[in-house]
């Protein structure tokens, strides 16, 4: 009795059934695709959304060895010290607000859309151990600094970023870096000799960021609380929106350093660090405005254009 053979598939079965399985696969990609093509994209985030997602290592306090409050009759105005790019100046004014110098003085000076400027309007008021003149502070070497730098290009550098907190701008080719002059920035008055400024007086930024002023006068900080003290003061009648009568003035009740105060007196701020990848995404959604009220993202941004968030220290998140 002879042992019945399988019976072979045949090679049409075969390839009929790769067929239909090649079918199912290319059906099920194209409804993939499909699927892709119609679902909505990520949506980006908001500039606040940014910062509500933020932790608590992306922020840090202000230092209160370099924080000077100074009290206007309307409230406090906050000023972070930038000693990495003037540390005599900052060392000067450090030691006119501990000699209290600027306490009874006045701000002589706002002029729109530029400055306004505090100082002793008569040149009288005598120094203890702080200078009248340091010699200049522009700009320092970029060597050992790391700036977070913007993709977007400048104006005016050839590189533009920020560093600790502060705006910077910088040329690779001359190896050299310098703070800018963007809005609530703070710089020590001159007269026509570079060397003839030392922070006996001090102006604040109050109007379009006026870059043509980077690099010929000493920045030494910026205002991180209280710029709505300063922007509205009323604007002086006289040459370059300084004050023709006594009577105009503002009067300056002190000037200290945080460090200086009993802690519980001090305003307990901390700022968004500039060097991590919140701070990066912050610079991205003000890059492209994702609002509901924007409609057509503008795709770059000014290093001016990049306002550092401040916030009460009592708010970080646990």
């Amino acid at each position: 009795m002879s042992t019945p053979r399988p019976r072979r598939r045949s090679r049409t079965t075969a390839t009929g059934a790769a067929l239909l399985a090649l079918a199912a696969l290319l059906l099920d990609s194209a409804a993939a695709l499909a699927a892709a093509k119609t679902a909505p994209p990520p949506r980006a985030q908001t500039t606040a959304e940014v910062l509500a997602a933020s932790s608590p290592s992306d922020w840090r306090a202000l230092d209160p060895e370099r924080t000077l409050y100074l009290e206007l009759p309307a409230g406090r105005v906050i000023i972070e010290l930038a000693p990495v790019f003037a540390p005599h100046h900052v060392e000067n004014v450090v030691a006119l607000a501990r000699e209290q110098y600027f306490d009874g003085l006045a701000i002589m000076r706002a002029q729109d859309n530029y400055v306004v400027q505090w100082g002793d309007p008569d040149g009288k008021k005598p120094l203890q151990k702080a200078q009248r003149t340091l010699p200049a502070e522009f700009e320092r070497p970029l060597r050992g600094l790391t700036v977070t730098r913007l993709t977007d290009p400048d104006t005016y550098a050839p590189l533009v970023g920020f560093i600790g907190g502060f705006p910077v701008a910088a040329d690779p080719l001359i190896g050299r870096a310098w703070l800018v002059h963007c809005y609530g920035m703070v710089g020590a008055g001159r007269d026509n000799d570079v060397d003839s400024g030392g922070g006996t007086e001090l102006y604040v930024v109050i109007g379009q960021a006026p870059r043509h002023l980077d690099r010929n006068v000493t920045l030494l900080g910026r205002v991180v609380r209280g710029m709505e003290l300063l922007s509205v003061m009323p604007r002086g009648s006289g040459a370059l929106g300084f004050y023709e009568q006594p009577a105009e003035r503002t009067p300056l009740r002190t000037l200290r350093v945080a460090a200086d105060l009993p802690e519980a007196e001090r305003t307990a701020l901390e700022v968004l660090k500039t060097d991590t990848a919140t701070f990066s995404a912050y610079v991205e959604a003000r890059r492209n405005r994702h609002e509901e009220w924007f409609k057509v993202p503008a795709g770059r941004i000014d290093v001016c254009n990049v306002p550092l968030p401040a916030r009460d220290a009592k708010v970080r998140q646990r």
